[in-house]
């Protein structure tokens, strides 16, 4: 169809409209407009004339591995159209009476079941008047997950013969079914600028029932036997947020959110990443360049199952004070940095037992008394790309005080580190990727220092995620009191009851982790990843002192996991995962677990179905 100068956007600068008219002149003019294009674009400032060609400039997004294309010439298409009425005949603008529906007006019509298409219960178009509207969410997620971990033999014995007198029968089987609905009411003109007033509420339903083949290792009862039905419903997001203020006309703005709200600390959970209750003052300025958060978060108990939040106790007496800063396009375009500053006041110094009846706090180890502590993290995390390689990292130092310290009675000084990186290159189809981590550990366990890393809340997505036996599973500490060497979806070996319900541990034997990984996406539906991760103990002062046993060796083993991600609509609709994972005890994990198992495994099936 033939263009005039009226169909140019009304917004641009006269210089940007003259050139745009003359570039839609119809094909008549093609050759002359792409002849003179480099000296208008030279003469109105949008771009230097040497760095302009309409017949060989490369495309900006192209494939990895593939030479440039040259774009196509220009091409007349539909010569026989008739040109547009004249604007005094037509009128410079034609009146829409409803911006939102006007494929409605054309005929077209979607169901409210459908989240594809403009659906109202989506947020796609107001729920009434202009700037009032509604966005509903439904989840189900279903979990089967085929296990083995260390499994601690009771005081009461144990039904298998020939069972060493601390390490039982290791199968055991996860069930888990999570309902989450959601509804979030927001007034304002979204198409470019923040809301102005938000509310959303998220409330999560779970049923899990686990089967294991040793009595009490559930439930400290050991008449409850060797299998837990449990069911919980937690309040994982109610807040409102008001925003405050716009300070540019590109919408830079200042807003306020208060109430059980989401939160990342980083790019990939390795500190704080949970949904609490709290003040938090967020925005961003420079074209969205700068972004910050200041928060106060009083953390809330978790049911011990479930991992979902319980408002039906009180807050914890844990606080949790956050700065932070981003800068996009630092120090390179398309690399974001963040510098952060953290402080987690803890003063729980009561007994707390969770609903199967263990310790929570203070953690059975080493003394077992009461502690509180005031402890600092400083931070540096970081993502993006650099050219082609895609790369994140992340570095922490940890500083502060606790009393008592976990083995002596006296107040001990808190001095610890981490640092993680990730980096992956992209092959067509194909992205190879390589980790490195270090969580600094405690040589001696007797002296005045804490020098343990350990996180307030982590839930990394790293070095394969849930997909990797060892981020995945909580391996306990065997004859080291009720508490774990790992945790459930972290990578520390903290020595925490549980990241749920207990304090942070900063005497432990920290982390080594060095990984290797490959992405396939086999289809834009299918995708297979593989993950390989040597893991060590940094030091194993604190194990032998715990376990009052010599000679524990560094080396944790080898974990290996594949795993298989379907999305039938190419979308988060409907998600089917698949993965197993296999842990290949190192000499460390033999001193602690003995010989007898050769190999521990993890299977994971796992459908999210979304609304």
């Amino acid at each position: 169809m033939k263009a005039t100068p009226s169909r140019c956007p009304r917004i641009l600068p006269v210089s940007a409209a003259i050139l745009c008219a003359l570039l839609w002149q119809g094909p008549a003019h093609a050759q002359t407009t792409a002849a003179a294009t480099p000296h208008l674009l030279e003469l109105f400032g949008i771009l230097p004339a040497a760095t302009y060609d309409p017949y060989q400039s490369q495309i900006p997004r192209r494939r990895p591995g593939h030479a440039p294309e040259p774009l196509p010439m220009f091409v007349e298409q539909n010569p026989d159209a008739v040109n547009p009425a004249p604007v005094d005949q037509a009128g410079e603008f034609l009146a829409v009476p409803d911006r939102w529906r006007i494929m409605e007006s054309l005929g077209f019509k979607h169901s409210l079941l459908d989240p594809y298409n403009q659906n109202v219960l989506k947020g796609d178009k107001p729920i009434h008047g202009e700037d009032h509207f509604l966005s509903l969410m439904a989840i189900s997620d279903t979990i089967i997950e085929p296990r083995s971990i260390p499994t601690p033999v009771g005081p009461q014995g144990t039904g298998g013969s020939g069972d060493l007198d601390v390490l039982g029968r290791t199968d055991q089987l996860i069930l888990a079914q999570t309902f989450i609905v959601g509804a979030d009411y927001y007034i304002g003109n979204t198409t470019f600028k923040p809301p102005e007033l938000e509310f959303k509420a998220l409330l999560a339903f779970n049923y899990n029932r686990v089967h294991t083949r040793e009595p009490r290792a559930l439930q400290v009862n050991p008449d409850l036997g060797s299998d837990r039905d449990d069911g919980f419903i937690g309040v994982q997001e109610l807040f409102v947020d008001k925003h405050l203020r716009d300070v540019s006309s590109r919408y830079d703005f200042d807003s306020i959110r208060v109430g059980i709200q989401p939160f990342n600390s980083d790019f990939r959970g390795f500190l704080f990443q949970d949904s609490q209750p709290g003040v938090r003052l967020f925005g961003n300025r420079d074209n969205n360049h700068w972004q910050y958060n200041l928060a106060w978060f009083r953390r809330l108990d978790k049911d011990i199952n479930s991992g979902l939040n319980d408002v039906t106790k009180g807050p914890r007496k844990d606080d949790v004070f956050l700065a932070n800063l981003y800068r996009q396009d630092f120090p390179f375009v398309g690399f974001t940095s963040q510098a952060t500053v953290f402080y987690n006041r803890n003063r729980e110094d009561r007994a707390f037992y969770d609903s199967n009846g263990f310790i929570q706090r203070p953690s059975s180890l080493g003394l077992e008394i009461p502690r509180t502590y005031d402890v600092g993290y400083v931070g540096y995390n970081g993502d993006g790309h650099i050219g082609r390689l895609n790369l994140t990292v992340s570095a922490y130092g940890v500083f502060g005080k606790q009393t008592p310290g976990v083995f002596v009675r006296q107040k001990t000084e808190i001095r610890a580190g981490f640092a993680a990186a990730e980096a992956s290159l992209d092959y067509n189809w194909i992205r190879l990727r390589g980790s490195l981590a270090w969580a600094s550990g405690d040589g001696n366990a007797h002296d005045d220092r804490s020098n343990g890393y350990d996180a307030i809340f982590e839930n990394p997505i790293f070095a394969g995620a849930d997909t990797s036996y060892w981020v995945r599973q909580n391996v306990p500490l065997i004859g080291g009191g009720g508490v774990n060497l790992a945790q459930r979806n972290g990578i520390l070996n903290n020595l925490r009851p549980s990241k749920e319900n207990g304090q942070s541990n900063f005497d432990n034997p920290g982390l080594r982790l060095l990984g290797l990984g490959a992405d396939f996406d086999l289809t834009p539906a299918n995708r297979v990843s593989a993950n390989l991760n040597e893991l060590w103990f940094d030091k194993t002062a604190i194990l032998e002192a715990a376990r009052n046993q010599g000679d524990i060796g560094r080396r944790i083993g080898t974990d290996a996991s594949v795993s298989w991600i379907y999305r039938p609509h190419f979308s988060q609709n409907v998600v089917v995962r698949l993965s197993a994972a296999a842990l290949l005890p190192g000499g460390g994990f033999k001193d602690l677990y003995g010989d007898k198992h050769s190999t521990y495994y993890s299977v994971l099936g796992n459908v999210v179905l979304s609304f």
